[in-house]
Formats: structure tokens, sequence, C-alpha cells
């Protein structure tokens, strides 16, 4: 891991262009832009993650002494996984900590400020001159009763982009309601469509809604500092969770729109496209698809089914969609003759689109994980074995690779060293430490 040269792309002179040139290629295409993050859960830390894996300087802001939620989100078995606060042989700098808050945090340096007292925000304010983003997920107007809201911060730095994450967003009747990732998929439909024909709306495995508004969040913060560029003037971004559920309703949502066509729960299937399906092996299940009549033929000739590929029921997409619970009853059975290894193996070079339903074990182990460095090995105090693993960045750059920095901070990790890079004296820094503004 290279350490983070905290540097401003500011160049001066040729000399300085290169030098910039090869920090970006060192520390990744947004090496040199400094991130205010005010936020906590998940959709704005993920968000600022990225930001962070991307080259960028995260100065995360945490509670004193509590730090973000998810520090406390913690599963009985990483007890034994972390090393406890204050025990001895544990370092003094170690704090609360959890698996759900390593998931999101990485790459960040912790300041640890109250900002419910004018010192605290004070410090705020000075960070705000120097940095190029701010994030934060609060309800809409509590920044602007701290007196840190984005037209005091722009006022301060008027080149200042300011990311909002909410629920609603920040105008309409629900402006000021909590948002919750599991209440927007329910409000915005994604709970509607998701789960097996006939049962009951299923919430997605992961928390779809706060992710999906963190990867949105983070392609609109770099795409402000990209007008900026022509601007010279940071800008306001407001992004919620509803409005990124309605957005992932594609193709559903268009014929909503278009055709008054209300969508319904599929399973794991496909609403136009039949077979695409999950089917069950003899030992586990395999999804595949057949997009095309062609594609249709080929897995019914490797299914040992070759009557069907003329039969008036299946011969066109059409027809087997309008037959879809034959289709699913011919299939199943087939696909219970072997192991889903077994089917994998004779599918492999059918050209069909297949894969195995993996858990988490074999998801992990699978052969492009390590060719494409899908697991990191960080050091960290705060656990057990001195390591943290985590997923790798999932998107390479050829010329100006993104990579994770550092395991994520303890609350407070950086405060000393932020505090001073802000020009305040350590007998300042000393003085708030024993006044409880900062940690």
């Amino acid at each position: 891991m290279l350490p983070v040269r905290r540097l401003r792309l500011q160049a001066t002179s040729p000399g300085g262009f290169i030098s910039s040139i090869q920090l970006v290629r060192e520390q990744g295409p947004l090496a040199g832009i400094k991130v205010l993050d005010l936020t906590r859960i998940l959709a704005g830390p993920y968000a600022t993650q990225m930001l962070a894996d991307a080259g960028a300087d995260v100065i995360k802001i945490e509670i004193p002494k509590i730090g973000d939620d998810t520090r406390h989100w913690k599963d009985k078995a990483e007890d034994a996984f972390w090393n406890k606060p204050g025990e001895p042989g544990t370092d003094a700098n170690v704090t609360e900590t959890s698996l759900y808050f390593t998931c999101c945090n990485r790459g960040k340096r912790s300041l640890a400020v109250n900002l419910k007292s004018p010192e605290g925000v004070a410090i705020i304010k000075r960070l705000a001159e120097e940095c190029d983003v701010v994030v934060d997920n609060y309800l809409p107007g509590k920044l602007d009763e701290l007196g840190i809201g984005y037209s005091v911060l722009s006022a301060i730095n008027p080149r200042i982009i300011h990311a909002s994450v909410s629920g609603y967003g920040t105008s309409g009747p629900f402006a000021k309601r909590a948002g919750y990732d599991v209440i927007a998929a329910a409000e915005g439909g994604m709970l509607h469509i998701t789960g097996e024909r006939g049962g009951p709306p299923v919430k997605p495995g992961v928390a779809l809604i706060d992710l999906c508004t963190g990867l949105y969040s983070y392609g609109a913060i770099t795409s402000a500092l990209y007008a900026r560029q022509f601007t010279g003037r940071g800008q306001k971004i407001d992004a919620s969770l509803l409005e990124t559920c309605l957005s992932l309703q594609v193709n559903l949502g268009s014929s909503y729109l278009n055709l008054g066509k209300e969508a319904t729960r599929f399973g794991c299937g496909h609403p136009s496209i039949v077979p695409y399906d999950t089917f069950t092996c003899s030992d586990a299940h395999i999804v595949v698809g057949a997009t095309s009549n062609r594609q249709w033929s080929i897995l019914m000739e490797t299914l040992g089914k070759p009557e069907y590929i003329t039969d008036d029921r299946f011969l066109t997409n059409p027809a087997r969609v309008a037959h879809r619970q034959e289709v699913e009853e011919i299939l199943n059975s087939a696909f219970k003759a072997k192991t889903v290894a077994e089917w994998c193996e004779e599918l492999k070079h059918s050209g069909l689109p297949f894969g195995p339903v993996n858990n988490l074990e074999r998801a992990f182990a699978h052969p492009q994980v390590g060719p494409r460095e899908m697991i990191q090995s960080l050091p960290s105090k705060a656990s057990k074995s001195g390591t943290v693993k985590v997923a790798g960045v999932p998107v390479k750059y050829s010329d100006t690779p993104a990579s994770i920095k550092s395991a994520p901070p303890s609350i407070g990790e950086h405060t000393v060293d932020i505090l001073t890079e802000l020009g305040y004296a350590q007998e300042e820094i000393q003085r708030m430490q024993q006044a409880g503004t900062v940690q």
C-alpha cells in the first residue's frame, strides 16, 4: 500500500504538471482531492469509500467516543475477531469497530468532533476552506441548523461541491422524513417486484437501494468535479433513496409509464425471456438462459430433449413465454438428473449463459477472484490477527489505478494530524480534547 500524500493538484509550471501526473498514477484518478465526509451508516460512506479508493483524501467526521453507528452493529462471532478496547495488550488507539463498519470505511481518516459545540462548527468551517467536496446524509435542513449547510460552506469556499444523500430529497412533501433502505425499496416498488411468483414481497439480500444511491452519488460528485474545471464553481448535489429506487425499475418502469402495465414478481425468472431462470439440479441450483431460438435449440440438445426444438409451444420466445410453466417443468426435470458441477462441465462450451448459484464461500473462491485482486488483506491494529480482509476495488484503471490505502480508522485516529494540518497549535488541540470538543 502506498502512503497517501496530502497534495492539491494545482500546477503552476511544467514540472508541477509532471508531478501531478505522477501523483494520480501512484494514488489514483482523484489524488489531490480532499473530501469532508459527514456521512454515516451505508449510502454516504459507500460513496466516500469509492472516492478514497480513487485516491481522494477523505476525512470522516465522527461523534467523539461513539463514532459511526455501524461500529456497534456486530455479529456475536466478531467478539473473537476484534481486540477489545482498553484490554491489556490492545493498542491504546483501538476503538469500537465492526465488520459492517469495515465494509464501507476503508482508506479514510477519522476526525472525532462535537458538531454541537461552537468550536466543533468552527473546525468544520476551516476544513471547508480546504476541501473540494462535502458529503452528508443528514435530514435536509439539519446542517443549516448547525450552521454548516451549503449556503454557509459555499460562501466560505465557492468551489466546494456539496453532495447530500437523504430518503426523499430536499424538496417535496416527504423531504423531512428519515430515509431507510428497505422503506425506500418498499415505497419505490422494489419489494413488489422481488420474490417468488405468488409469494410475499422479499427484501434483496443486501441494502441495494443504499448501495446504488452511494454509486449514484459517487458518479455525481466526479461529474461535478469535472464541471468545476469549466465553471470555476462548485454546486449542490441532491440524491435520494426513493429516486434511486424508481430509477432502478428500468424496463419495468418504462412499461408501466408508457403502457400502464403493472409489474409482478417473477422469482429469478425474466418477465419477457423464457427460459432465463434458476433450475434445480440434484445437489443445488443453476441459472441458465436461452435468449434466442438458436440457444433454445442448443439447450434442448444439451439436455437430451431434441423433440422440444420443433414443438410448436416452444418455437419462438413469445411462445415460450406463453408456456412458461411447461418450460420450467421440462428444464427442472432434466436438470435434476445431474449435479451443478456436472451440468457446468457440459454447458461450458455451449455458448449459453449459465452459472452455479454460489454461496459466499464458493463466490469468493471463484477462479476470477484471485487474478482480479478481489480479496485484499489490510494491516489492522483492531483485529486480533493483525489484519482484516476486504473486497477489492471492483473497477480497474489502466493508467491511474485505484487502490485501498488503509484499513478503516479508529474513532478520532487522525484528529491531531488533521487539526495540526489546519494550523491548530498543540495547546489548542489538547484543550479541545479535555473539553470534549474533539477526541
